[in-house]
């Protein structure tokens, strides 16, 4: 598919035609990549997306404890001296 390229204020763009924008699952902000000569446009992807429903899921099975816990709890011998 061919489109011209328009001017946008002191910039230019594209016009994406609609079909072409459902197809490609893009919403409200894009990726912008240039390789190979080639600019390459993609959904972006949600910064943090699904953390929360793995942190639940992470809690249920009691997996989100510190690994070094036991390591965290056993002061130091500065510790104990400098802050009794």
């Amino acid at each position: 598919m061919k489109t011209k390229i328009i001017r946008i204020g002191n910039s230019q763009g594209v016009r994406i035609p609609k079909p072409l924008i459902e197809e490609s699952g893009i919403t409200e902000e894009i990726e912008m990549i240039l390789r190979d000569n080639e600019i390459i446009l993609r959904s972006a992807e949600t910064t943090r997306k699904n953390w929360e429903e793995a942190f639940e899921k992470m809690a249920e099975q009691d997996d989100d404890t510190l690994l070094d816990q036991k390591a965290i709890e056993i002061q130091s011998e500065w510790e104990q001296v400098e802050w009794p």
